[in-house]
């Protein structure tokens, strides 16, 4: 009895390969604002879509956007004999379409007329 996997699993392979050498990738941008005016982000990616004071002299930014990504299907199968000669089985998994809201805040202080980057807050994994 031999197993065949086809080339759709290989993608989700390369796939989960890929997403584990760009995580990061949203923390190292971050990382570039800080000390830098929030109106460097906002000239960026567009007006924070919440703004949070937090004392008189702090306040969070924040951005919101969904991250929408097609997970491959995949079809495995086996050859099996019978009395009427081999047969192929097979099961798919159907592909299907995944949808992740994902937020990124930027706290700052200010200074002056302006909000400077203090930090952020690490986004979730699935939003690296």
């Amino acid at each position: 009895m031999a197993i065949r996997l086809f080339p759709a699993s290989h993608w989700g392979i390369a796939a989960l390969g890929t997403a584990v050498m760009l995580t990061g990738c949203a923390s190292q941008i971050m990382k570039n604002y800080i000390g830098a005016p929030i109106s460097s982000v906002m000239l960026d990616y567009g007006p924070p879509d919440n703004i949070y004071k937090l004392s008189a002299n702090e306040q969070a930014y924040q951005w919101s956007r969904t991250k929408t990504q097609a997970v491959a299907g995949e079809y495995n199968g086996e050859v099996q004999e019978t009395r009427r000669g081999e047969r192929y089985k097979g099961t798919e998994t159907p592909g299907y379409v995944e949808h992740t809201e994902c937020f990124y805040t930027f706290f700052t202080r200010r200074s002056g007329p302006d909000w400077l980057v203090t930090s952020f807050r690490q986004p979730s994994l699935q939003c690296e």
